[in-house]
């Protein structure tokens, strides 16, 4: 039985490539494509598929906001996230969100095919950095939390582009928000963790290793 698949992500490159290396296997197709969240939303209303393949990162609806979106249209619809950020910035919180498996686009190339089989089969996919991240959380989950982790999915979102030094506008336009929400949630940040600017939060940031300069 062919596995037909949704690539969501807006870098054609990456939507070529996937396509490109499935054609190779028997048992994954790349049945369909979108390039923002928008459109990964209509798609997934569309019809019914064997798996998406997702982006973090796409204008309009995105990130985690675009995982629960998905999974409120089609709960038992398989997402593996396939993204350029580093696991400790959104893996533990894209599985939280119905995310069933997490990649990292700097991961070893040979995990792609098998996390996507593992994932549409049902299972769950997650790299050995994940995994040690999901220990951790065991471990301390009775102690106080990092700050990082007070902070809802959308505050999150808009804390990671803050520290990269991304404009309120920008970040709005991003995320579809009005300027007066991405300041409130600014506000709400820096209460939630304690700082008291934004170069409080870009030194935490680098300190857990939670920024990511590769994304400038």
């Amino acid at each position: 039985m062919t596995i037909e698949v949704l690539v969501a992500d807006d870098h054609a490159i990456i939507r070529d490539g996937l396509r490109k290396i499935l054609a190779d296997t028997e048992d994954l197709v790349v049945a369909g494509e979108a390039c923002n969240g928008n459109q990964t939303l209509d798609k997934v209303r569309e019809r019914d598929w064997g798996l998406v393949v997702l982006d973090l990162s796409m204008q309009g609806r995105n990130g985690l906001e675009l995982i629960k979106l998905i999974k409120a249209e089609r709960a038992k619809l398989p997402i593996l996230v396939f993204s350029m950020h580093p696991e400790e910035q959104y893996a533990l919180r894209a599985l939280r969100v119905g995310a069933a498996g997490y990649l990292s686009k700097d991961d070893d190339g040979d995990l792609l095919l098998p996390a996507m089989r593992k994932v549409a089969a049902g299972g769950t996919f997650f790299s050995t950095r994940v995994a040690e991240l999901l220990v951790m959380q065991q471990i301390t989950r009775h102690d106080d939390n990092l700050p990082h982790t007070r902070l809802s999915d959308r505050e999150y979102e808009i804390f990671t582009r803050i520290v990269r030094g991304i404009s309120l506008t920008e970040i709005a336009n991003e995320l579809s928000l009005s300027i007066k929400t991405v300041s409130t949630h600014k506000s709400h940040i820096l209460a939630k963790m304690e700082m008291s600017n934004q170069i409080d939060l870009v030194r935490y940031a680098i300190e857990h290793q939670l920024l990511d300069v590769r994304q400038g």
